[in-house]
């Protein structure tokens, strides 16, 4: 699953600490998303400047949330759960409680659900607009322990751009 060309960020090599990555990555990730406000669009540009340009992932994408449930968006990866409840797993978690979840290994979580057996550890971000919840940015890794405080800021700020360029058509 993960070859040279996967290996290599999307747009080319990055150099440096990982404040220095999520800050190059938001920069890219805003012009990317610029002008556009289709959700669909937008989650699927963000799920694959993620996917290409972090390493030792196996899964990057969305979950929206209908109703109580949050159903699957656009992602990278391999097929994943299409319909996760609020409050189940890591992804149901995180949109329950409206805060970021991060598990360093994800055989430890209580109720962890696995779409993807392959996953280790897990980060995810919920997609907030004010006190609303939209749904929630997942990020999967093969690797126990992949994700750290960095990490996670670096992907509460992606998803606060995203939010920025997705709310438009997600509130009409």
């Amino acid at each position: 699953m993960h070859d040279a060309a996967r290996a290599t960020p999307w747009t080319g090599a990055r150099s440096g600490c990982k404040q220095t990555l999520y800050r190059d990555l938001a920069i890219e990730i805003d012009a990317l998303l610029t002008g556009e406000s289709d959700t669909v669009a937008n989650a699927a540009n963000v799920a694959a400047a993620l996917y290409h340009g972090l390493d030792q992932l196996n899964w990057a994408g969305f979950y929206f949330l209908r109703n109580d449930t949050l159903v699957l968006g656009p992602f990278q990866g391999r097929p994943a759960c299409v319909r996760i409840p609020l409050g189940a797993g890591v992804c149901g978690t995180a949109a329950a409680t409206r805060r970021s979840v991060l598990v360093p290994d994800v055989e430890t979580f209580p109720g962890h659900i696995a779409c993807d057996t392959a996953s280790r550890s897990e980060l995810v971000v919920p997609l907030l607009h004010g006190e609303r919840l939209l749904g929630v940015l997942d990020l999967d890794s093969p690797v126990v322990g992949r994700f750290d405080a960095d990490d996670q800021a670096g992907c509460e700020a992606i998803a606060a751009i995203a939010v920025r360029h997705m709310v438009p058509s997600m509130l009409s």
